[in-house]
């Protein structure tokens, strides 16, 4: 019964903070435990997020195929400072972004904090969530510069 609550509140934050994706992601959670489909939670635990890098690569990817970006700016992607600074920032990334991941599967608790910042980012700062597995990135920085500063 606690987590069906649980599910409740994050769908009303979601709605109240505009958070649409979180709106529905608990929803969809929801639905599965009330319909008594939690035999799937399993699979979405283990697949889910590279279901979602799927779809999110997909949407990244779509420019290309459709001709919004012509292959002259890809060239330059190689040889401006800014395409340059794009491709560091990928690296970067996605390096922290495993990170991130490594954070979450060794401290799987840490994801409600996770949803709660990302919440009351989107409500008091405006800002845009792109994903738990940025802001994993982030908390796991944040974690090695305590254990840094303070062991």
């Amino acid at each position: 019964m606690v987590g069906e609550i649980i599910l409740v509140v994050l769908i009303i934050i979601g709605i109240v903070g505009r958070a649409s994706i979180l709106a529905t992601a608990a929803s969809f959670l929801l639905i599965l435990k009330l319909l008594s489909l939690q035999r799937f939670f399993p699979t979405l635990e283990r697949r889910g997020l590279e279901l979602g890098l799927l779809f999110l690569m997909i949407s990244v990817l779509v420019p290309l195929v459709n001709g919004k970006v012509a292959t002259k700016d890809l060239l330059s992607a190689f040889v401006s400072v800014g395409g340059v600074c794009a491709i560091i920032g990928g690296i970067l990334a996605t390096y922290l972004n495993g990170q991130g991941l490594y954070m979450l599967k060794m401290d799987p608790e840490l994801m409600m904090g996770l949803v709660i910042g990302t919440v009351l980012g989107i409500v008091f700062l405006k800002g845009i969530p792109v994903g738990p597995l940025m802001a994993a990135a982030i908390a796991a920085i944040l974690m090695k510069l305590y254990q840094y500063i303070f062991r």
